[in-house]
């Protein structure tokens, strides 16, 4: 093979992201190239955003995939968002509600946040003595927390924050695509996600969302945001504002150049959720879930989250005493299984297990427990335990 060619290792990417992606997405990516402003393109560009808004399950005009990951979308509406000296209430689960909070921080924010310990969710309540206290302008929080496992729901947090006057503003990076994700319904104003998790296509896209009330909000800045590249104004004269679109595409501006293969391939991973049918789509999630759960127990192993607030798709396992944590990552990896390790206090405690899009599927779930009953029987047999494998009769789900 020439040395100008680059030829990765093929790995079964079961981390919290990314996910493998389906091959006719990554197909996508390889067709030919157009300008960023050529009338394909213009139309591809209007296709995603119907296909993201079916998605997101909202009538947002403003619902696009931003250039660049998840982050970025996520720090784009909080730039837009929050002006200087605004009250801002973060609700923490993990790490990802704490860099929620820092985002809205170096936005200018005056941030209050209501922390739940690692593993656990948020009351809604609590949320709502916080604004009853002092009110806030915009309220932060994590759907779904790729730290811990965790699912936060957001429809009662959605209504209290209306009442109150806010907005709400939601992290939905890992639950996009793999579970429902009802931003009106939830009375949810803003909300970001990424393209390389349960949607299926490869990193570099963050989704975002914004309805008419956060779109308000920005238009009643005081002053510009402290961002060229994210400030909405700009962004949305090229993807299409509501308020100049012609429907003939005339009306998109430059602002910058999209990337154009990437949109191609999160086109055809969002046309292959719809043909699949987003129901359809989810219970495939939660079923993947639940086989992994009872295999992983007939080995002994236990789920780190109450399983009364558990992620379908990202699944946080405790590693048992005297289990080395890398000696195991390592193992899978040269089987050509990637998962991950635990973040900050769960950080060589815990192993995080990702059944994402196009892995979450009977025989994903069964090559990866197969896999690691290999490395857990050693482990079984010095504690006195039985290693029963995943094939085992008690721990084999049916299907």
């Amino acid at each position: 093979m020439p040395k100008n060619l680059i030829n990765p290792p093929r790995r079964l990417l079961l981390g919290p992201g990314p996910s493998t992606p389906d091959p006719r997405v990554l197909h996508a990516m390889a067709a030919p190239l157009v300008g960023h402003l050529d009338p394909f393109f213009i139309e591809t560009m209007t296709q995603v955003m119907d296909g993201l808004r079916r998605l997101w399950q909202t009538a947002n005009h403003h619902t696009i995939p931003m250039s660049g990951t998840g982050t970025a979308g996520l720090e784009a509406l909080m730039l837009n968002l929050v002006e200087p000296g605004d009250e801002v209430v973060v609700g923490v689960i993990g790490y990802f509600g704490e860099r929620l909070a820092e985002l809205a921080r170096r936005a200018g924010a005056t941030v209050r946040t209501i922390e739940a310990p690692y593993g656990e969710i948020l009351d809604p309540a609590d949320i709502a003595r916080a604004l009853e206290t002092k009110p806030a302008k915009l309220v932060a929080v994590v759907h779904a927390e790729t730290s811990t496992g965790a699912c936060q729901p957001l429809e009662p947090i959605g209504r209290i924050v209306r009442e109150r006057g806010g907005l709400l503003l939601a992290d939905c990076v890992t639950s996009l695509g793999g579970m429902s994700v009802a931003v009106d319904d939830w009375l949810v104003d803003a909300v970001g996600s990424c393209s390389q998790k349960c949607i299926g296509a490869p990193p570099g896209l963050g989704p975002v969302t914004a309805g008419p009330r956060a779109m308000e909000a920005m238009r009643a800045r005081r002053t510009k945001p402290a961002t060229w590249y994210f400030d909405f104004e700009l962004l949305f004269k090229y993807w299409g504002d509501e308020r100049r679109e012609t429907g003939d595409g005339r009306s998109r501006a430059f602002h910058h150049t999209a990337p154009v293969a990437n949109i191609y391939g999160f086109k055809v991973a969002l046309d292959l959720i719809h043909a699949e049918g987003m129901a359809a789509r989810f219970a495939r999630h939660r079923a993947a879930h639940e086989r992994l759960v009872a295999g992983l127990e007939a080995m002994g192993l236990t789920l780190f989250t109450p399983a009364s607030h558990r992620l379908p798709m990202l699944n946080v396992v405790n590693i048992p005493d005297g289990v080395d944590d890398m000696a195991v990552r390592r193992a899978l990896l040269e089987d050509g299984i990637e998962i991950s390790g635990g973040f900050g206090p769960l950080a060589g405690k815990t192993w995080r297990i990702g059944l994402m899009g196009y892995n979450a599927t009977p025989p994903v779930v069964d090559t990866l427990l197969d896999a690691l009953s290999r490395q857990m029987r050693p482990v079984t047999r010095s504690a006195g335990r039985s290693a029963a494998g995943p094939g085992a009769e008690a721990g084999r789900p049916a299907g």
